[in-house]
């Protein structure tokens, strides 16, 4: 059983930046793929981004390249999302999820409980 547990949503202005941490736990082995995803109110779950077990890998949705940032520390068993020129349309609940043994398309075996992101002045 994994354990996902994701921190770093807050508030902040258009233009700001954040960094969400993805905490993983109880699995003895790091080969996992980790995806974030974020659902706006009224809107259906989109996926932001996805890194591979060795990290070498990594995917984003068109609308967050070039602005975020997808990373992971495998010694902290934790995945960073560095989300930088936030714009107020990025506001949404980030979960991380994990796919485990496959794939990032594939759907994810692990769910973190989320966190909140809201940009506006």
């Amino acid at each position: 059983q994994l354990q996902l547990v994701e921190s770093g949503g807050d508030l902040v202005q258009p233009g700001g930046s954040l960094r969400l941490s993805c905490a993983a736990s109880g699995l003895t082995t790091n080969y996992y793929n980790i995806v974030w995803f974020r659902q706006a109110p009224g809107k259906e779950r989109e996926v932001v981004s996805c890194i591979s077990t060795s990290g070498r890998s990594t995917t984003y949705a068109d609308s967050v390249k070039g602005r975020f940032t997808i990373s992971r520390d495998n010694a902290k068993n934790t995945v960073y999302l560095q989300m930088n020129s936030l714009k107020p349309e990025d506001t949404a609940v980030y979960y991380c999820a994990a796919v485990v043994g496959r794939p990032c398309g594939f759907r994810p075996d692990y769910w973190g409980q989320g966190t909140q992101v809201t940009v506006s002045s």
